[in-house]
Order: structure tokens, then C-alpha cells, then sequence
């Protein structure tokens, strides 16, 4: 990925320069591909920018993880996919991954070191809240102070690796108005698109699981629905617009909310 305004840095030109940064940024197929999700990513590498980390990403060189594959039950793509991200990183002698998406992290922190794959890996919300805690993001609450925010748990963070109130701390941060929804942390209603699902059709049931989960979002009267992750942000979105609410409600990302805080 690359892009001049923001000067992103790219891994194989650091290294032509015999240069080392100290994070991998793992950018994930929804950041490199989907338009929406592109905003989210310029925004945490304007937060990355601001904070003077010492980062690059792989660009042309980075590929899926191979999480959608293994989830879907195709062992052999996931640890062709796994072993080629491997080699990649060990060739740039990568030591610390930060990632934006919960897939791309439970994935490597959890699954590639059975493969060899051991790294350091922090997810952007930790980032984020440690950043805040240190001093080093000093937040315009103004902002953000009049408009009711709420929160949905993307299973991968929350249940899957315990990541709750990372998420919440930074938003109490942005907003003196963050409401829950009736189920949350470990009880909440997954997007609908995790475990692959995303990439297949809805199966028979009364009612599809993103449709309910927005209804929960709808209840509490939030102004912005607050995500993160590129396939929980797709399902809510999705759900906004079949309740013709788009216009009147927003869905952002925390690395959006904490960018637009900021004035980046």
C-alpha cells in the first residue's frame, strides 16, 4: 500500500536501505480492498504518523492469512497461505506485528506459532488505549461529548482474546456518553460474519444475525455505532441501510473516532 500524503512506509524499501522499523503494520485484505475499510487504515497510519512509530508495511507483498480459508475447512490453502506469510516475515526478520483486524490477530498470535510463526503481537485497540494512558494521544473530548456512542464486540477481540476494555477505555475517552447494548463483552451477539460466513449465503432462520444485532445498536439511541473490525463494520453498515438509517446514524471505527479527535 502506498500513499503519498500520508508516507506510508514500505517494508522492501526500508530493508533496500538497510533500515529496520520496529512494527510491521498488517494491513489485512479488507484494508488493501475494501474502500470502506481503506478510510480506517489511512487513518491509524495518520495516528502512527502522529506518534512517530517506527513502522512500514509489506505492500504488494502481503497476503491473506489464511484465516477465512482455515475457518471454512480448507486446512490445506490456510497453512499454504500461513507459511508463505512466514517466510515473507522471517525474510524482514519481523519480531512485532500490529494489526486493525481481530481475524489477522488471533490468527497470528494464537495459530501461526504452531507453524512456526512466533511474533509479538499487538492488536491497534491495545495500541490505542496505552498510547491515551501514557499521555502520548491527548484527546479533544469535544468533539465527540454530545453524541451518544456505542460499542459492538467483535468476537475475535472480545471472546476469543479477552480484548474488552481496551475498546471501552478508549471511547470513555472520546465521549462522556458511551451506552452499551443489552448484551456485551462476553455476551455479545456476534456480526454474522465471522467463521467465514461472510463469504457464503445466510442459512434458513427467521431473522439474519447483522439485522439483530442493529436492532440491539438501535435501541440505545446511539448517534455513532462504534466497531472494530472490517467485517463487523460491513455487517452494521449493512444493517443501518436495510433500516433506513444511514443518514441519521454512523458507524465508525475507533481508529476513525480517534483520528477525527484529533484533527488528523
Amino acid at each position: 500500500m502506498e500513499n503519498k500524503k500520508l508516507n506510508i512506509p514500505v517494508m522492501a524499501d526500508l530493508h533496500a536501505r538497510n533500515e529496520k522499523p520496529e512494527y510491521l503494520f498488517w494491513v489485512g485484505c479488507a484494508g488493501a480492498y475494501d474502500d470502506r475499510y481503506k478510510k480506517v487504515v489511512q487513518a491509524f497510519a495518520k495516528i502512527l504518523s502522529h506518534l512517530n512509530i517506527s513502522y512500514a508495511v509489506l505492500g504488494k507483498e502481503e497476503s491473506c492469512t489464511g484465516d477465512p480459508a482455515r475457518r471454512a475447512g480448507n486446512e490445506m490453502l490456510y497453512q499454504m497461505q500461513a507459511l508463505q506469510n512466514i517466510e515473507i516475515l522471517g525474510m524482514y526478520e519481523i519480531k512485532k506485528i500490529i494489526t486493525i483486524c481481530p481475524h489477522c490477530y488471533n490468527i497470528f498470535k494464537n495459530e501461526y506459532p504452531d507453524l512456526g510463526g512466533n511474533y509479538e503481537v499487538i492488536s491497534y485497540v491495545e495500541l490505542l488505549d496505552n498510547m491515551i494512558k501514557a499521555g502520548r494521544l491527548k484527546i479533544d473530548i469535544s468533539k465527540f461529548d454530545d453524541v451518544r456512542i456505542t460499542f459492538h464486540d467483535p468476537c475475535y477481540f472480545g471472546r476469543a482474546n479477552n480484548i474488552y476494555e481496551e475498546p471501552r477505555e478508549i471511547l470513555k475517552s472520546i465521549t462522556s456518553n458511551m451506552i452499551e447494548m443489552e448484551r456485551n463483552r462476553s455476551f455479545a451477539l456476534c456480526c454474522g460474519a465471522g467463521g467465514a460466513q461472510m463469504f457464503k449465503e445466510a442459512e434458513e432462520g427467521d431473522k439474519e444475525v447483522f439485522i439483530e444485532r442493529t436492532e440491539e445498536a438501535l435501541n440505545t439511541d446511539a448517534g455513532i455505532i462504534a466497531t472494530s473490525c472490517p467485517f463487523c463494520m460491513t455487517m452494521m453498515t449493512d444493517g443501518l441501510k436495510y433500516k433506513n438509517k444511514e443518514e441519521e446514524i454512523k458507524n465508525y471505527d475507533i481508529a476513525e473516532l480517534i483520528a477525527l479527535s484529533l484533527g488528523l
